[in-house]
């Protein structure tokens, strides 16, 4: 067997289960909505709040209760020295007038 219908072969074999994934998210999706209403319903009876993405540091714990010059609180010049800082933006409250 030469080495390009092998790949062939492979690369048909990938596409088949890629489309058996495709399938299997959207027919999952439609039973899942039940549990998402009723996570949603759980939410709003709790009254939580942002979502906690980072567990480092507290300006990286839930990012619309951080100010923005909380990761120089130890001096104006220092660098982050939490990873997270480097995946997050700070949050910008936008403020219409």
């Amino acid at each position: 067997m030469r080495k390009s219908s092998l790949f062939f072969l492979g690369l048909t074999a990938e596409v088949i289960v890629f489309s058996f994934l495709l399938v299997h998210a959207s027919l999952s999706e439609s039973f899942q909505q039940d549990v998402l209403a009723q996570k949603s319903a759980l939410v709003k009876t709790l009254r939580l709040t942002d979502l906690c993405l980072f567990t480092e540091a507290r300006y990286t714990r839930h990012l619309s209760q951080a100010d923005l010059n909380t990761a120089f609180q130890d001096h104006p010049l220092s660098l982050e020295h939490f990873p997270s800082g480097s995946f997050t933006q700070p949050y910008v409250k936008n403020e219409t007038p």
